[in-house]
């Protein structure tokens, strides 16, 4: 819980706050930006909601926080209404879970819904009123992890779900030895005729993205838009194993086509898929710089 005695200067006044336990994740930031902004290294609420559904997006970030950071003077009497708004919406049939995970420093999941099975991506926290809209919305029949850093609670969404993970060998530790489906090599997999996954490492060894439907780009921590520099980019100051193998796999993503690319950190981007391929090709020339 979020502490008012704690809570940071550079808030301005009102009910929501950040308070000084923030790690600066960026969660509310890309999801609410009309209510908070990063302040002095930290997020802090810059605008009080105005009305209702603005008050609803910032009670979805605070749900949202990995740390509990965010809190309101009074006790929101429409928090459930809030928790059942999880997962969001992206387009069509694909959801963001929100509930992000200090195990992961607040990477997003996301969440498909078909009739052959959902599947979850990457792992949010495990909370009660997460888990309870998805048993409505048909469970779960894979989990599938783009990378070791990211798989949070995958352990308790198994369990829970009976659902079969999907994780490549060279991302496997102690933690994630039991993962069912353990993938090799470089080889692209399709787990559906709609579902591709493709290996990308460079932020660390056995990192894969997975493509649905030609539209939808789930890249972890491989590929995410930035807002600061306003294209498509990698996070070489956050590149684990290797930049060199970063920057071989990524010209892999120009075989493709896509709409969307939703990432675990950083920010989501939508385009045509003519306008994705430039953004693209941007991106790789711009990673020979840094």
């Amino acid at each position: 819980m979020a502490s008012i005695n704690l809570r940071r200067t550079e808030n301005v006044s009102g009910d929501f706050y950040v308070d000084t336990t923030c790690i600066d994740c960026d969660t509310c930031r890309w999801m609410t930006p009309e209510i908070f902004s990063r302040e002095v290294g930290m997020s802090a609420v810059h605008h009080q909601p105005i009305d209702k559904k603005q008050r609803l997006a910032a009670l979805q970030a605070l749900l949202s926080c990995p740390t509990a950071s965010i809190g309101t003077v009074d006790k929101p009497q429409d928090i459930k209404e809030a928790q059942s708004s999880f997962p969001i919406p992206v387009e069509e049939n694909v959801y963001h879970c929100g509930y992000h995970s200090e195990k992961s420093y607040g990477a997003a999941s996301y969440f498909i819904q078909l009739p052959e099975g959902n599947i979850l991506i990457d792992s949010p926290r495990f909370t009660p009123p997460l888990v309870k809209r998805l048993e409505q919305m048909g469970g779960i029949r894979f989990m599938y992890l783009t990378h070791k850093d990211d798989v949070a609670d995958h352990q308790k969404f198994a369990e829970h779900f009976g659902c079969e993970r999907i994780l490549h060998q060279e991302e496997i530790n102690s933690g994630t030895r039991d993962v069912e489906i353990q993938l090799s090599g470089e080889d692209d997999y399709e787990l559906t005729p709609e579902l591709l996954i493709i290996t990308v490492p460079g932020h660390t060894k056995g990192h894969t993205v997975l493509l649905y439907k030609n539209k939808f780009l789930f890249t972890g921590d491989h590929l995410a838009w930035s807002d600061r520099l306003q294209q498509l980019v990698a996070f070489r100051n956050f590149c684990w194993y290797s930049w060199d193998e970063l920057q071989k796999s990524m010209p892999k993503l120009t075989n493709y086509s896509f709409e969307w690319v939703l990432p675990g950190h950083g920010r989501r981007y939508n385009s045509d898929a003519k306008a994705m391929q430039q953004e693209l090709k941007k991106c790789i020339e711009w990673m020979k710089t840094v």
